[in-house]
């Protein structure tokens, strides 16, 4: 994923580019064109530039959990025995190579880290909780909290 160039400067088509993208990834570039009130040439031009920049770091499909047997979510904050750069270096690499874990997220306050990943049943809960947390490098405690209802959940950022 490559990061937008802090000197970009996204204008309204921009904007109104991204935000179709945002919702419809897969919209073809002449809807698109429309959609934003350009030619398809140009549109193109436009998204090309976005990809370039980095401010499209990339395309995907988003899953239904429940649909693909994984319908439990759970949040679990993690502290770490030290928080030094080695120490750090290697759990962020566990955690990266655990295809469970689907977001890690390094935090400032009282907590270390902050996973999301799911699940199929309780029986695959409790060996994520006994097989997995507790044999990622430094991890001396984990507290999960069990998503009973999603009320909002997007991937769109506010342009």
């Amino acid at each position: 994923m490559r990061t937008a160039p802090a000197t970009l400067q996204l204008d309204a088509t921009d904007c109104a580019i991204l935000r179709v993208l945002q919702h419809d990834a897969r919209v073809s570039n002449v809807e698109l064109a429309q959609a934003v009130h350009l030619s398809p040439s140009a549109c193109l031009r436009r998204v090309r530039l976005l990809e370039e920049a980095g401010v499209i770091a990339q395309y995907v499909a988003l899953l239904n959990p429940k649909a693909v047997g994984q319908p439990g979510t759970s949040f679990t904050i993690v502290n770490v025995e030290r928080t030094t750069p080695d120490m750090l270096a290697r759990f962020e690499q566990a955690v990266r190579d655990e295809p469970q874990i689907l977001d890690c997220f390094y935090v400032a306050g009282s907590n270390d880290y902050l996973l999301r990943f799911t699940y199929r049943d309780a029986e695959d809960l409790e060996r994520f909780h006994t097989g997995v947390l507790p044999h990622l490098p430094g991890v001396v405690r984990s507290n999960s909290m069990l998503v009973l209802r999603t009320v909002k959940k997007t991937t769109a950022l506010e342009l």
